[in-house]
């Protein structure tokens, strides 16, 4: 079905009167603006909050990760001055990113591919709201263990081994929270696709209708 509709988008959007002349860009989103608000409102209320729940489970993934490193180092100072960047970077990067690559393309309808759609949230989930989190963990708390010395600090020449040595159990345990994000923003991004292509299917008002 979605292969359908995303051959026949510009006949779902853009009922030129046999010109063969194609809108300029800012008609074609002034269009589906104006089809999207005439969605039922759990579906305008899925694409306002989806990538905030996306991103705050990314946020949540954060304060893990920081717990988890915290543990490892035996940091116990700077609670607040850790927790704060671990939740806010991953809540408004993912976000960002997803409005980005997911939200506004098809909302332009620039974004035309289910799969590539799937894809982009999946990416978004698990890289931004998941990874990304985690990497941002070790710098923040290998500043302060060294700052307060409550953890011995690698030798130079032995530097990159010990990070991986620290940082690839805490992967390991949080293996299936990286999956489950991922999954999370893949089916977000199943679910926008699918209030697309019922948002082309929408019948054209009159005031919609292009002329000459």
């Amino acid at each position: 079905m979605w292969k359908h509709h995303s051959l026949t988008m510009s006949q779902n959007t853009l009922p030129i009167k046999d010109t063969g002349n194609v809108p300029p860009k800012s008609v074609v989103v002034e269009l589906l603006l104006s089809k999207f608000e005439r969605l039922p409102e759990k579906d305008k209320r899925s694409f306002a909050y989806g990538p905030v729940y996306l991103g705050g489970s990314g946020a949540v993934i954060g304060l893990l990760a920081n717990s988890l490193f915290r543990g490892v180092l035996n940091v116990s100072q700077g609670l607040f001055t850790s927790s704060l960047p671990m939740a806010v970077l991953p809540f408004l990067t993912t976000v960002a990113l997803y409005n980005g690559a997911v939200s506004q393309p098809l909302l332009s309808g620039e974004l035309n591919c289910p799969t590539c759609a799937l894809i982009r949230g999946g990416l978004v989930g698990g890289i931004a709201g998941g990874l990304y989190p985690v990497m941002l963990a070790l710098p923040v708390n290998a500043g302060l263990a060294t700052r307060y010395s409550t953890s011995p600090m690698p030798e130079k020449g032995n530097v990159l081994r010990f990070w991986i040595t620290i940082t690839q159990p805490i992967l390991r345990r949080m293996t299936v929270v990286l999956l489950l994000q991922s999954l999370f923003g893949i089916y977000l991004s199943s679910t926008h696709y699918g209030i697309y292509v019922k948002m082309l299917e929408l019948p054209m008002s009159d005031s919609e209708e292009l002329t000459e």
